[in-house]
């Protein structure tokens, strides 16, 4: 590979890939054990109204979290809402903007309003002394995002809300198999919320789950997940539809299994990754806390324009060129994103910093050494050529 730009992809060159490498591309697990679950669900007829799959998948994931309750839903989202619905929470929520918006979204609709809360510049994550500043007689809950599965100050956000009488949860959409120290994410605050979205590192198609060790708590987000109805089938209170389907949890124990190995993947091309970018002027790989376990689902680099000349846009218009779909995580954050940034604006300089160099690269299973090398050679030579890159674009109308 040359050391000049020309013959990049962005300025008509032949892409570096001629199959698009993603963010997140699906973990199926063994196919055949996946297949075989499908058929003996096709077989008995029993697809939905919590079946056997559906009951393994919430023992199993409680078991990986370390709790005693866990109710499957139909996305990390709706378990958000059910969640804040069943715990009676109203007023404001305390929580960082660096997520993804249905973290916003999920407390807006059931009536709250989100507060936004600047960050830990090193983490990411929600920073405990401005949620101890944020909080007013209306604050009734703080959310904690343990932002790439990283776990955030589960601790100091405790001890918050327990001074203050604040209901704690933590979307722990990124999260499954973190751990803060050594105790599994999940079995923090009154509750957790996973995400089993396609693009996680555990999925079931489409899918998400409370977790929690609040027995009376759980069966009122269960009560609400089908309709209001008992064990018994009766109406006891209004509800939704929101059940997990036998085929999702057939696909979420698949990919539950192969967890462990989905982990030492993303291990690994982390590794090749640090190895291949250092010394990349103005482009750091993202470390986690080695107290903690990580996931490591995400890969994150972070671009210095100050020291390299080259926006972080305009990295990923190149590397996007090259068919390497990397991804904004999170950028624009949320209170900069309707309907938060008119109604209720706010400046976060910490968060809105860290979202305007931060780029997910692929990583994990579907990627090789060999695709972290040419990638890396990429995001080396735009960093080395960056005022130049800048320049180009620029020159275009592009910034």
């Amino acid at each position: 590979m040359t050391n000049g730009v020309g013959d990049l992809a962005l300025f008509g060159g032949p892409p570096a890939f001629d199959r698009t490498r993603v963010v997140g591309r699906p973990r199926i697990g063994d196919r055949a054990r996946f297949l075989d679950r499908l058929d003996k669900v096709l077989d008995s007829g029993w697809f939905t109204h919590n079946g056997p799959l559906v009951q393994e998948f919430e023992r199993k994931v409680a078991e990986t979290a370390g709790v005693g309750h866990c109710v499957l839903v139909t996305s990390a989202t709706t378990a958000l809402e059910l969640m804040l619905d069943a715990a009676g929470v109203t007023g404001e929520v305390i929580m960082p903007s660096m997520t993804f918006i249905a973290t916003a979204h999920s407390a807006r609709v059931r009536g709250l309003q989100p507060v936004f809360c600047d960050i830990d510049p090193v983490t990411g994550c929600i920073d405990p002394d401005e949620v101890e500043r944020l909080i007013t007689p209306r604050t009734t809950a703080i959310a904690g995002v343990h932002l790439w599965g990283q776990p955030c100050a589960v601790d100091r956000l405790q001890k918050i809300a327990d001074a203050n009488g604040l209901f704690l949860y933590f979307d722990a959409a990124q999260a499954l198999g973190s751990t803060f120290e050594d105790t599994p994410v999940g079995s923090f605050g009154s509750a957790e919320v996973f995400s089993f979205h396609a693009t996680k590192v555990v999925n079931s198609f489409e899918g998400g789950a409370v977790v929690t060790n609040d027995g009376e708590l759980a069966e009122k987000i269960r009560l609400r997940h089908k309709f209001g109805m008992n064990a018994s089938g009766v109406v006891c209170r209004e509800g939704t539809n929101a059940k997990m389907t036998e085929a999702c949890a057939a696909m979420g124990l698949t990919s539950l299994e192969a967890l462990e190995d989905s982990i030492r993947a993303n291990i690994d091309r982390h590794a090749d990754y640090r190895a291949a970018l250092a010394g990349t002027p103005g482009i750091e790989v993202v470390e986690f806390n080695p107290a903690h376990h990580n996931n490591h689902q995400y890969l994150i680099i972070k671009v210095d324009h100050a020291e390299n000349g080259l926006r972080r846009d305009t990295l990923l218009d190149l590397l996007r060129a090259e068919n390497v779909f990397a991804q904004r995580y999170f950028s624009p954050c949320c209170h900069q994103l309707e309907p938060y940034r008119t109604e209720n604006p706010v400046v976060l300089p910490r968060t809105e910093a860290l979202a305007e160099q931060v780029i997910a690269l692929p990583t994990g299973h579907a990627i090789t050494t060999e695709d972290v090398t040419t990638i890396s050679e990429l995001i080396t030579r735009a960093a080395v050529n960056g005022t130049e890159l800048t320049r180009r674009r620029e020159a275009v109308g592009v910034s």
